[in-house]
């Protein structure tokens, strides 16, 4: 039984970190490691592979290889190969993997296989579990915006009924005053709607945002990863 011997979690809140987070990963790997990468549809998964490839220094643009199942990228120094696998089709698991007849040695490569979990563990008794889900609610810096419990109305109040008296010759025409004071709250009105609207755009803005952060959680299982720090990956500062 395998037992997991490192594991870091890292929150990323956009793709240029995520892709920067495969990059950092790239210096952890070595020919033969094997990585199972995890999540939805959209979670990131080739986008981390794409910085993995510019990490190993790999030939060629990381794609999706859904349509093709597998793709091989050649090392453009003395580095591995990397060998990147959607597993999502692979109905056979293994067994259909190594059918694939990918012309390039498994242990002498860093092999990605995208949806792997449950399908190609056996390919190596030591591996990298790379799960990507979708932060929610504090862990994703969410917070629903809104009036302050108890806060004062900015709606002005309606000025209290007056009993009528004559009205002087030189007094200032209160029909005239009303159609200036209603005026001036239809325009207060319409300022505290611009502003609420205002905010609600921008609350909406961040909240897009915001849906892009990823928690990445990082697994290391077997011997291999027995003397890792995998703490390195726990930053996701820009590299290079």
């Amino acid at each position: 039984m395998n037992v997991p011997y490192a594991r870091a979690q890292i929150s990323v809140p956009t793709p240029q970190l995520m892709g920067d987070l495969g990059r950092r990963l790239a210096t952890l790997l070595r020919p033969g490691d094997l990585l199972l990468l995890t999540g939805e549809l959209g979670a990131g998964k080739t986008t981390l592979t794409r910085g993995l490839g510019l990490g190993l220094g790999v030939r060629g643009a990381v794609t999706s290889p859904t349509f093709v199942i597998a793709r091989v990228h050649p090392s453009l120094s003395e580095g591995p190969p990397l060998v990147h696998v959607d597993a999502y089709r692979l109905g056979g698991g293994l067994d259909e993997m190594e059918d694939l007849d990918l012309d390039v040695s498994l242990p002498e490569s860093v092999v990605v296989v995208e949806w792997g979990d449950g399908k190609v563990e056996e390919l190596s008794d030591d591996r990298l579990h790379v799960v990507i889900e979708r932060a929610v609610g504090a862990e994703a810096g969410l917070a629903a915006p809104g009036p302050a419990a108890g806060a004062a109305s900015t709606m002005p109040a309606s000025p209290p009924a007056d009993t009528p008296e004559p009205i002087p010759a030189n007094a200032p025409n209160p029909a005239a005053s009303k159609v200036a004071d209603d005026a001036d709250d239809a325009a207060a009105v319409a300022g505290d709607a611009a502003t609420a609207s205002a905010d609600a755009e921008a609350a909406d803005a961040d909240a897009e945002a915001d849906a892009d952060v990823r928690r990445v959680t990082v697994t290391g299982v077997g011997a291999r990863w027995a003397d890792v720090d995998l703490s390195v990956l726990e930053s996701v500062e820009r590299v290079g």
